[in-house]
């Protein structure tokens, strides 16, 4: 597996950023490669992506999510396997820093190939500058989900 860690500080309160980032259908608005995310239900999301010409499909399941601090989520199937975290601290009162920390497990040659030229890190570098366009942009959330997800919880845990 191959680690990603990036941060970005975005010029929106605290709470705008974390409801915004609970927006998961609205992802493909800045993230690059994504097609479609699907909110099964308030821990699970359906993922069609297309990268370097690759379609994948995949879920993903939240297993931590603290309103305002943190979401933590896991593949559970598919051909692609990742977990990560985004992490989320207020700076001041307008001011916000989003890090993204991700285990990612490149399949395939392409993939294993774009892991080993830093595309992968380049690619959420630029995912998070476009979050930081994009909620600047908005100066609002779209919505908010503010429900606590605890490791453990029924259909929960961490790999």
């Amino acid at each position: 597996m191959s680690t990603v860690k990036e941060a970005v500080d975005v010029e929106v309160p605290l709470h705008t950023a974390y409801n915004q980032w609970t927006q998961f259908e609205d992802f493909p608005n800045f993230m690059e490669g994504v097609e479609e995310v699907r909110q099964l239900d308030d821990r699970h999301n359906h993922w069609t992506t297309s990268i370097g010409g690759v379609r994948r499909e995949f879920d993903t399941e939240i297993v931590d999510q603290l309103p305002d601090d943190r979401i933590t989520w896991r593949t559970t199937d598919g051909d692609t396997r990742q977990r990560g975290t985004v992490r989320f601290e207020s700076l001041d009162d307008a001011h916000t820093r989003v890090e993204l920390t991700m285990d990612v497990e490149p399949s395939g040659l392409v993939e294993k190939g774009a892991d080993a030229l830093g595309m992968i890190d380049r690619r959420v570098k630029g995912d998070l500058r476009r979050f930081k366009e994009f909620i600047e942009r908005r100066g609002t959330e779209s919505g908010a989900w503010r429900g606590r997800v605890r490791p453990g919880d029924p259909g929960g845990g961490l790999i």
